[in-house]
């Protein structure tokens, strides 16, 4: 029986960099960082790929994680220009609960971090998506209501 969500996987073209906005900008704590190269053969099992490479962080805050992944091999597949769609099949978006979501809106915006549209009042929830900075979609969610 499934307990619990343990954590959310990205692939980016830059882990530091995607690892500095999780952990300098958002608070997430690094737990580990391994690297291997071609010839894991179990690792390829389980992504169903052919000498893979990578560089992976695990991110943790509370009881979430982040695995963020910077694959050197196999080539990525060609993606099409601009930013993945939400509505795109695969990963939607990643949701932060927050206290104070309008300052934690002017705080990442200060630091430029691209939002769709400000915060957003829906009675009991108020909440905005914006783009980490490989593109991909996260949401900062503030329960006023219960």
């Amino acid at each position: 029986m499934i307990r619990a969500v343990h954590h959310v996987g990205i692939s980016t073209p830059n882990l530091a960099r995607l690892r500095s906005f999780y952990c300098d900008l958002l608070g997430f704590t690094e737990l580990s960082h391994i690297t291997w190269q071609p010839g894991e053969a179990q690792i390829d099992k389980v992504m169903a790929l052919s000498g893979t490479a990578a560089s992976v962080a695990m991110l943790k805050m509370g009881p979430t994680c982040v695995e963020l992944f910077q694959f050197e091999a196999p080539p990525q597949p060609p993606r099409d220009a601009g930013d993945r769609p939400v509505q795109r099949h695969g990963m939607s978006h990643l949701c932060f609960d927050v206290a104070d979501v309008e300052a934690d809106y002017q705080r990442l915006l200060a630091a430029g971090v691209r939002f769709h549209a400000p915060p957003q009042d829906f009675g009991s929830v108020k909440a905005t998506y914006g783009r980490d900075p490989a593109g991909n979609v996260f949401e900062l969610q503030q329960i006023v209501d219960g």
